[in-house]
């Protein structure tokens, strides 16, 4: 059970808690759309999408994506979690030993932003402090279509975040 509702949180998450540090989002982006992921009831996590100007999503032009979490989960639960959907969409990498660099344990509170930097690198920050970036081909897409692709586990999470 707590397996899969790491793996529900993840691919619907976000976060939310205070403002987002502007410096670290890519320049003339601003918030387009966010929701709050639920599983069972619960919230897991409250997710928030930064676009240039606002405007829809252009996957071709640099963009964050910002996940407050409702609920403590381990690292464990978040390495898998994220692994198991990106495998679902068709998107499986070789990334165990980044994300396991890149994730630590999450409470009520805490915030995970992802930030691209072209198709090919993610920067993450946590709490506003810099944890990691993962470079690898297309990255951006494979992973953020957890959150906003068209297979995302919840359509609804996924067209409030895009501001539909």
């Amino acid at each position: 059970m707590r397996s899969l509702l790491f793996c529900s949180c993840l691919c619907l998450a976000p976060f939310v808690a205070g403002a987002t540090q502007a410096s670290n989002l890519p320049p003339g982006v601003e918030e387009r759309g966010e929701a709050t992921f639920s599983f069972l009831g619960f919230q897991i996590y409250k997710a928030r999408l930064f676009t240039q100007g606002g405007r829809p999503l252009d996957w071709s032009q640099d963009f964050g994506l910002e996940l407050t979490y409702r609920r403590r989960l381990s690292q464990s639960d978040l390495v898998e979690a994220t692994l198991r959907e990106m495998t679902r969409m068709g998107n499986a990498l070789p990334i165990r030993d980044q994300l396991e660099k890149c994730y630590q344990p999450v409470a009520p509170g805490d915030r995970y932003l992802a930030v691209s930097d072209g198709p090919n690198r993610l920067s993450f920050w946590r709490n506003g402090v810099t944890v990691c970036t993962l470079a690898q081909d297309n990255i951006k897409a494979r992973f953020m279509e957890i959150f906003l692709g068209k297979d995302s586990r919840s359509t609804r999470f996924t067209r409030a975040l895009l501001g539909q």
